[in-house]
């Protein structure tokens, strides 16, 4: 059993938690996840590492309250235990050696990134981010990616923070200032992280961008979490979860992401019945 150490509401759907997990916390690097079960006998949920503290022997991880799992999730509290959490899964994030990089975080896309840019800036690399959400509420880690680089900015679909737009409209008006990067490494919603690529492609600026199919084991065995790479076949719990972005085949990966739409939400309705009955 991993205990909880602290929970923090960062929006009315979205929490961290730090979870005592000495293995995983002593082995961890940027880009990895895990896979844990709230309850002995629910479903695995994999999530991005946040962040970790090797002498605290803590993990940190956020989610999105959206489905029947995660809503078990998020009625632990401090001092709770979480029954699994498994990990670390995947391959670590390349961190090439570079002058400048850019950060495109969309959304919950902002966990990930963190830990990323946090190695990348510890490695004396210059580092500029773009946050962007629904509205300024989705917009998070904004207080930690300020420690860690040079310049932040902010896109929310309503204009509350930042530019109002998309992430995309902040990196074309950066590009076209004349900033130059050696790097770009977004994480985010399928839709931005392809939109994002059809921007610095044609510039040929390298872009890594990571993938969050659907994962049920985690060690490739099931085949969920098939991608097209390159036109090969890879698989994101073992092959990834990051990518070149430019090789990702993102509209098979954007359709593949929906396939089981239907399934997911009546098994979410048979189960919210079987409490209500109960």
């Amino acid at each position: 059993m991993y205990q909880i150490i602290a929970k923090q509401k960062l929006n009315h759907i979205v929490e961290k938690m730090v979870i005592h997990a000495p293995y995983v916390a002593r082995k961890c690097e940027p880009g990895q996840f895990i896979i844990l079960c709230a309850n002995e006998g629910d479903e695995r949920i994999p999530l991005t590492i946040q962040d970790y503290d090797r002498e605290a022997e803590t993990v940190s991880i956020i989610y999105q309250v959206v489905g029947y799992s995660t809503k078990k999730l998020a009625e632990k509290e401090v001092g709770d235990t979480i029954a699994h959490f498994a990990g670390p899964l995947g391959v670590p994030a390349t961190l090439h050696a570079q002058k400048r990089v850019l950060g495109i975080g969309g959304g919950v896309g902002a966990a990930p990134l963190y830990p990323q840019i946090k190695a990348l800036q510890e490695q004396g690399v210059s580092c500029d981010v773009i946050l962007g959400g629904r509205d300024k509420d989705y917009v998070i880690l904004q207080d930690e990616f300020e420690g860690i680089c040079e310049h932040l900015y902010f896109a929310t679909n309503d204009g509350s923070l930042g530019t109002n737009g998309f992430v995309t409209d902040v990196l074309n008006q950066l590009l076209a200032a004349g900033h130059v990067y050696d790097e770009v490494i977004a994480i985010g919603p399928l839709p931005m992280m392809k939109a994002v690529v059809g921007i610095t492609k044609p510039l040929e600026i390298p872009t890594m961008v990571s993938l969050n199919p659907i994962m049920i084991d985690g060690t490739g065995m099931c085949g969920g979490c098939r991608v097209t790479v390159g036109g090969k076949t890879k698989f994101a719990c073992v092959d990834g979860p990051d990518f070149d972005g430019f090789l990702v085949d993102f509209d098979e990966a954007m359709r593949r992401q929906t396939m089981y739409k239907k399934q997911e939400e009546h098994i979410c309705r048979m189960k919210r019945g079987g409490e209500n009955h109960a």
